[in-house]
């Protein structure tokens, strides 16, 4: 973590069609907090991932809209660090909710990643290449479900920005966990992204990547090193995931351990499909 004073809340431009608000949100799961991006730089704007319901952050994201129309409000995904925002905000600025579909996902395990939004109602939801307009602006949604199935990306087109969510972020891996995780899918969704030509992307939580398909490649080759290494383990012999972990993530601070377990969760359900594991209860094995 960067040390505080934290921008929560102040507006900063970071490019001449971006500007960018801090949500007052930061925890080891959302690093300094949710970033919401305010897109447009005429009268006429589009909010990216509002946040969470947090009367400090409306009252600074109204501060930077200022006299501006806010047309759409976009949603990358419904996790309540992302989303909940989106209808107080639609109602002080009359906006549509545009983006991801709506879902909530139950599971009987604990989470390591933020809750669904049951309350996410928009009033369109985009599919891959949609997309919303205004002057001078351009955003294309682009699927990638992994983190979970209805996550989106939107590309800038006029400059090559990225929003990426919590799909890549420079700070961290992201979080897959099943039921709705997909291993399979979030790989597929990172061969997406590395076969695109974006120059930069903007993630919901920590810095920007200047680099990113360099960070994308080296993303998919970590989740593809860690499946040989699942594999390696459980031919010495078949093994519980409370036992991988330790193993595996060894190097790792233990209240990390949990997020860590569901990504090897996600890895074993993806080796199970494609019939080269098999369980018995909570133990896995090799096929």
């Amino acid at each position: 973590m960067p040390p505080q004073p934290w921008p929560t809340g102040d507006v900063e431009q970071i490019e001449p069609l971006i500007r960018r608000v801090l949500a007052p949100n930061g925890s080891p799961y959302t690093y300094t907090g949710t970033q919401t991006y305010l897109v447009g730089a005429s009268d006429t704007l589009a909010v990216i991932d509002p946040g969470p319901d947090d009367p400090d952050h409306l009252t600074a994201l109204e501060r930077a809209i200022g006299g501006a129309k806010v047309s759409a409000i976009l949603c990358t995904h419904t996790h309540r660090d992302h989303s909940p925002g989106a209808a107080p905000l639609a109602a002080r600025t009359g906006a549509e909710i545009v983006g991801c579909a709506p879902l909530v996902i139950e599971s009987g395990e604990p989470r390591v990643d933020a809750p669904f939004d049951r309350a996410y109602a928009p009033h369109r939801v985009l599919t891959d290449g949609e997309q919303v307009t205004g002057p001078g602006w351009t955003l294309t949604a682009v699927a990638t479900p992994g983190h979970t199935s209805n996550h989106l990306c939107y590309a800038l087109e006029e400059s090559g920005a990225l929003f990426t969510g919590d799909h890549v972020m420079g700070w961290s891996t992201s979080v897959v966990v099943p039921p709705d995780g997909d291993m399979a899918d979030y790989m597929a969704s990172l061969d997406k992204l590395y076969a695109r030509e974006d120059r930069i992307y903007y993630p919901a939580h920590g810095p920007a990547v200047e680099k990113p398909r360099q960070l994308v490649r080296g993303m998919a080759g970590h989740r593809r090193a860690r499946e040989r290494q699942i594999v390696r383990l459980l031919t010495e012999e078949a093994r519980a995931i409370a036992a991988l972990v330790p193993v595996m993530y060894k190097g790792v601070p233990e209240k990390l351990w949990p997020a860590a377990g569901q990504s090897v969760h996600a890895h074993l359900i993806d080796l199970e499909r494609r019939g080269l594991a098999t369980r018995s209860g909570d133990i896995w094995a090799i096929a």
